[in-house]
C-alpha cells in the first residue's frame, strides 16, 4: 500500500482495471501521505475528504462545485462556488475525483509561488527553494506524490516553469484546445487550463479527458477535431525514435542570462534527441527580446479588466483584501489602458505580439519542433526576489513567447543543477500537441531523469 503513491495515471488506472489495490485504498494513501508531507510544502489550501476514485489536485483558480476556492487571495476567503469547470465535469466523467485544491500565487500572479495569501509554498527538492509559479502547489503535489496527477494554469509560463523547477511534466495546450470555463480569467486572451502530470504519456491522457468542445467558451472552436480521435491506432504504431523529427533550436533561447549550468544540461538534452535520431535546425525568433515587455503590457492590462468584476458588492471582500503584486498589475494596466497612453503601450503591444507570433510561423516552416530552456536558472532561494519584481518577470522569458502565440508547450525533465531539477521545452504548431508529446516522451523513454524523486 505505501507504493501507490508513486503510481503514474496508467500504472494506478491499470491496478484498479486489475483489482491490485481498492479506489479506497488509493485515496487513504493519499490522504495518509498529504497529511504527514504537506505541513513542510504547504502545496494544498483545502483537501477532500470524500474523495473516492482517481485522485487529482486542482489548482485553486479553477471552480469545483461545494469545494471551497480562494484563488489564493483574502478577497475570495470563504468562498464556494455553486458550479464546476467544464475541465472538472469531464474528468469525474473519466472516473476521477478531486482530492484537494492546490496553493498558488495570487490570481496566478507570480513565478515563485511566494505570492499567495495563504503562505509560500516550498520546492520538495530544496524547502529552502522556490517551486515556481503560478501552479506552485499543483507541481508540488505531483512531484511530492500528493496525488495522481494536477490542473494547472497557464497564462505565461504558470504550467511549464513550476513543472521544471519541481521536475515534473506540464502540458500548456494551444489556446482554444481546453476549455477555460469556471476558472478565474486573469488574462482573458492566454489563458489556458493544462495538466502536470508525473509522465508525458499521463499528460496526454489527462489532455484527452479535458479537451474539446464546448458552448460555454467560445474561444474553443466547434470545429476542434480532436487529435486523439485515432488515439488507439496512433499509440499501437507509435515510432521508437525521432527519424525525419527536424528541432529549431533559437539563438534567442541560448543568450545572455541564461544560467551555464542550465545551458549545459539543455544542451546534453537536445544531444540525446540527436542521438535519437532528430535533425537540428538553427533557427532564429528576433522579436523574442520583446516578449516579456509585451507580455506583461497585455497581461496586466487584461487583468485590469478582468478583476473590476471583484468590487466587494456582489461577492467576495473589499479590495483592500489584494495583495501588493495583484495591486501592482492592476494598477500597471489601468495605466496602459489610460486615454492617452492607450495607444503608445497596448495597441503597440499588441502590434508587437503580432510579430511574435510571425515569428514562430516562419520558424515552423523549417522545422517540426522547437526546444529549449524552460527557465534561465534552477530554483532560487526563498525571498531571494521577492523585492526585485523585474527580476522575477525575467524568469518568464523562455516560456512567454508561446504563449503570446498561443502555441503548445511541453516541459519534460531533463536533468540536474546543483541538484535541483531542469526542465526542457518542446514547442509545436498551434494546435499539434500531438508531435510535442511524441518528442517528449521518445525522449523521456530514453531517459530516467523522471523517475528520480525528491527524498521527503
Amino acid at each position: 500500500m505505501n507504493d501507490l503513491t508513486q503510481l503514474t495515471l496508467t500504472q494506478t488506472i491499470d491496478g484498479l482495471k486489475n483489482r491490485e489495490f481498492s479506489a479506497k485504498d488509493l485515496n487513504s494513501a493519499y490522504l495518509k501521505r498529504i497529511d504527514k508531507i504537506n505541513p513542510k510544502l504547504n502545496s494544498y489550501l483545502y483537501t477532500n475528504k470524500e474523495s473516492n476514485q482517481i485522485p487529482a489536485a486542482i489548482k485553486d483558480l479553477i471552480s469545483v462545485k461545494n469545494l471551497p476556492m480562494t484563488c489564493g487571495s483574502k478577497i475570495l476567503e470563504g468562498y464556494v462556488p455553486p458550479y464546476s469547470a467544464t475541465v472538472i465535469n469531464k474528468l469525474t466523467g473519466q472516473n476521477v475525483s478531486i482530492i484537494g485544491k492546490t496553493n498558488l500565487d495570487e490570481f496566478a500572479m507570480g513565478s515563485s509561488g511566494e505570492n499567495s495569501a495563504y503562505e509560500k509554498v516550498k520546492n520538495p527538492w530544496d524547502i529552502t527553494k522556490v517551486p515556481g509559479g503560478s501552479s506552485s502547489g499543483s507541481a508540488v503535489a505531483v512531484a511530492a506524490d500528493l496525488c495522481v496527477f494536477a490542473l494547472g494554469t497557464d497564462t505565461g509560463g504558470s504550467i511549464r516553469q513550476p513543472s521544471a523547477l519541481c521536475g515534473v511534466v506540464g502540458l500548456k495546450p494551444s489556446y482554444g484546445r481546453v476549455s477555460r470555463f469556471g476558472a478565474a480569467s486573469i488574462a482573458s486572451s492566454l489563458d489556458q487550463i493544462g495538466p502536470i502530470t508525473k509522465t508525458v504519456e499521463d499528460a496526454r491522457l489527462v489532455l484527452s479527458w479535458i479537451e474539446g468542445e464546448d458552448k460555454k467558451d467560445n474561444n474553443v472552436p466547434s470545429n476542434n477535431q480532436s487529435f486523439f480521435v485515432n488515439k488507439q491506432e496512433t499509440r499501437n504504431n507509435q515510432r521508437k525514435d525521432l527519424k525525419g523529427v527536424r528541432i529549431g533550436i533559437p539563438l534567442e533561447y541560448f543568450a545572455q542570462g541564461l544560467d551555464s549550468g542550465v545551458e549545459k544540461t539543455i544542451n546534453d538534452a537536445i544531444n540525446k534527441l540527436i542521438d535519437l535520431g532528430a535533425e537540428p535546425v538553427s533557427v532564429s525568433l528576433p522579436h523574442t527580446q520583446y516578449a516579456v515587455a509585451v507580455y506583461y503590457l497585455i497581461m496586466a492590462s487584461e487583468v485590469s479588466s478582468n478583476l473590476a468584476r471583484f468590487d466587494g458588492i456582489r461577492y467576495g471582500k473589499s479590495r483592500e483584501n489584494f495583495g501588493a503584486e495583484a495591486k501592482r498589475r492592476i494598477m500597471l494596466g489601468t495605466f496602459a489602458l489610460s486615454t492617452g497612453y492607450f495607444e503608445d503601450y497596448f495597441i503597440k503591444a499588441a502590434k508587437v505580439r503580432t510579430l511574435i507570433k510571425n515569428d514562430f510561423d516562419d520558424v515552423f516552416k523549417k522545422c517540426d519542433v522547437i526546444v529549449g530552456p524552460v527557465s534561465p536558472t534552477v530554483a532560487w532561494a526563498l525571498g531571494e526576489k521577492v523585492n526585485d519584481p523585474l527580476s522575477l518577470y525575467l524568469m518568464d522569458a523562455y516560456t512567454i513567447p508561446a504563449s503570446l502565440a498561443g502555441l503548445p508547450g511541453l516541459s519534460v525533465p531533463c536533468g540536474f543543477v546543483n541538484n535541483l531539477p531542469v526542465g526542457l521545452q518542446i514547442l509545436g504548431k498551434h494546435m499539434d500537441e500531438e508531435t510535442i508529446l511524441e518528442v517528449g516522451e521518445i525522449y523521456q523513454n530514453s531517459t530516467d531523469w523522471h523517475k528520480r524523486k525528491p527524498n521527503l
